[in-house]
């Protein structure tokens, strides 16, 4: 039996919260779970700054961060039910795409965290 993926991202923030979501409910990846950071902090590897480079993605032994995370968990994604999920496995599946948009994920997801007034650390 193979090991499980885990994607860990920012319970917090609105949009990696409804893009967590839907991979738990509409992507049709087999065996995945999803961790919110700020609930389970000992995933996060020893120095590693989920404020500044984004989610993580384990895939057994091996550690994904940042956009190569979202790239690969996108790139897995086959046939979801959900058409945003669709859409964005469309533009992320792509490593160069990945690279160029993931600064603006992380720049949305800070100014959605301060429209909260969620502090943006996640680990203090």
């Amino acid at each position: 039996m193979s090991k499980p993926l885990i994607f860990i991202y920012d319970g917090e923030c609105p949009f990696c919260n409804k893009f967590a979501e839907l991979l738990e409910l509409k992507s049709n990846i087999p065996q995945i779970e999803i961790k919110d950071a700020r609930t389970n902090p000992p995933e996060i590897p020893n120095g590693y700054d989920m404020d500044l480079k984004g989610a993580i993605l384990i895939n057994g032994d091996q550690m994904f961060f940042g956009s190569e995370a979202i790239n690969l968990i996108c790139s897995k994604i086959d046939k979801p039910s959900d058409s945003i999920l669709e859409l964005l496995r469309i533009i992320f599946s792509s490593r160069k795409q990945a690279n160029l948009l993931f600064p603006f994920l992380l720049i949305s997801r800070r100014i959605a965290l301060l429209f909260k007034g969620v502090p943006n650390k996640i680990l203090d």
